[in-house]
């Protein structure tokens, strides 16, 4: 009788302790307007973040969680603004398992159940992630709506460089997006990101102070074709050595620094009017992630954001 009261006593204290670890893991830490995020948001958002990049892993604990949280809140924020003009955050279904197959290649993922059991043996729910991609996707359409009448493109340009080169030039690069504080002086921030940059590299720097949505992509834009990028830039990167980065140049939403990862020359080899319109596409989207940036910090303005 006496060892049955022992072992009773002991599962009590079990529970006691497995509930209380589960409120710990359960509790609110940031409220954004109405909306929030907890402990475990911010730990499976730290999951994922270690499985769609490698230099996550490399980061402290105290890094890590920083990061995390400024990509959720990020997150809440367009969600909040979403749901201003819609009920439900979701997509049509043949978009998201287009946009899942594509972005998870490198993970072997070639289908939806593939996509389901590969986060489910890390223990992220999949619909997690599916939710962020729709907020994605519906932040996309939401800023094409509003500032797509704004986009300035000289088409002529662009055909006259493609039908007058035989050899096109390509930039790997990396991106650090920024703006500065209220007293703030540009010198002040770029030499505090210079330090951070030596100190640790490129990507890592990237992944905790830049703005943009490539940050926890460690700021990787990929190789980019010269004929995609605007004169402002290329004559910065003209300026700069491989290996190294801009100074910080103005555009839009905030200061741009740029990395040189390698540069490459390729023969054309295309389509001229497949081309031109893959060129007129890619200099869209860089002026409406730019509108995005600015769309976003004026919202950021009027959404009220509490540590509890």
């Amino acid at each position: 009788m006496k060892k049955l009261k022992i072992i009773i006593l002991g599962l009590i204290c079990l529970l006691l302790i497995t509930n209380n670890s589960y409120s710990l893991e359960n509790k609110i830490l940031f409220k954004i307007n109405n909306e929030i995020i907890t402990t475990l948001d911010i730990f499976a958002e730290i999951r994922y973040l270690e499985t769609i990049n490698d230099e996550f892993r490399k980061l402290k604990k105290n890094q890590a969680f920083e990061i995390a949280k400024k990509s959720l809140i990020r997150e809440k924020i367009k969600e909040i603004e979403l749901k201003k003009d819609i009920e439900k955050i979701t997509i049509d279904n043949d978009l998201l398992n287009k946009i899942i197959v594509n972005n998870f290649k490198k993970n072997e993922i070639k289908s939806i159940s593939d996509f389901d059991n590969f986060f489910l043996l890390i223990d992220i729910d999949p619909n997690f992630i599916k939710k962020k991609i729709s907020i994605e996707v519906l932040w996309n359409q939401m800023i094409y709506s509003k500032f797509s009448k704004n986009i300035k493109i000289n088409k002529k340009s662009i055909l006259n460089d493609l039908q007058n080169n035989s050899v096109q030039k390509e930039y790997l690069l990396s991106e650090i997006l920024f703006s500065l504080n209220e007293n703030e002086k540009l010198d002040q921030k770029f030499n505090f990101l210079k330090k951070e940059i030596n100190e640790k590299n490129f990507s890592q720097a990237a992944l905790v102070h830049s703005i943009s949505d490539s940050a926890n992509k460690g700021g990787k834009l990929g190789w980019i074709k010269e004929t995609s990028i605007n004169v402002k830039l290329k004559k910065s990167l003209n300026e700069t050595a491989i290996g190294d980065y801009t100074y910080p140049i103005i555009i839009p939403g905030g200061f741009l620094i740029l990395k040189l990862e390698d540069i490459r020359e390729t023969n054309i080899d295309y389509d001229l009017n497949d081309e031109l319109e893959r060129i007129i596409q890619k200099k869209t989207n860089e002026q409406l992630n730019q509108f995005s940036n600015i769309y976003f910090s004026k919202v950021k303005k009027e959404i009220s954001i509490n540590e509890l």
